[in-house]
């Protein structure tokens, strides 16, 4: 292992039993919600599903850490925009926020938040309350957010053209 070991903040976000019934009866297996992250603008996730509660979360991580994405961030700490993302009935609206506020969220946004390494987010579900669906709404908010270095390059033009100073005592 040349590459340096990184450590993996781990949050699982939803446990589900299901029930198939067979001849003799029901058999009964687990899925697992399952979302990981660096703590540096970097995070994944997964399901997994198996016959024990511990083999699921072990499958759904793995593979969470397979699919990671990069997120942008500013100073570290926030968003670069406000952003909208849905999935099935499911929308989120996710605002950057001023030093300070700390994470907004729900619990299945909190998860992912926590992960990527975000400390100031204000967020709102809209639609459907279900975890897989606001992971999911949240990951499609997520890789809708572009840096202003991408931008200016993406146009040809300097970060300080794509970047409008606020103005002091304002709204943000």
């Amino acid at each position: 292992m040349s590459r340096e070991e990184v450590a993996y903040t781990e949050k699982l976000v939803a446990i589900n039993r299901v029930a198939k019934v067979v001849k003799g009866g029901k058999r009964f297996s687990f899925s697992a919600l399952v979302v990981v992250g660096d703590g540096r603008g970097r995070v994944g996730y997964a399901g997994g599903k198996a016959r024990e509660v511990a083999d699921a979360v072990k499958k759904a991580t793995e593979r969470a850490k397979r699919f990671m994405i990069r997120i942008p961030m500013r100073e570290g700490r926030t968003l670069h925009h406000d952003s909208h993302g849905k999935f099935g009935a499911g929308r989120v609206v996710l605002r950057a926020a001023s030093p300070g506020t700390g994470i907004i969220a729900g619990g299945a946004m909190r998860s992912v938040f926590e992960a990527l390494g975000i400390q100031d987010v204000v967020s709102k579900c809209i639609g459907s309350a279900n975890p897989h669906n606001m992971v999911r709404a949240t990951f499609d908010a997520l890789q809708s957010i572009a840096s202003p270095k991408y931008v200016a390059n993406k146009r040809g033009k300097r970060i300080s053209e794509v970047t409008s100073r606020r103005a002091p005592g304002g709204d943000r």
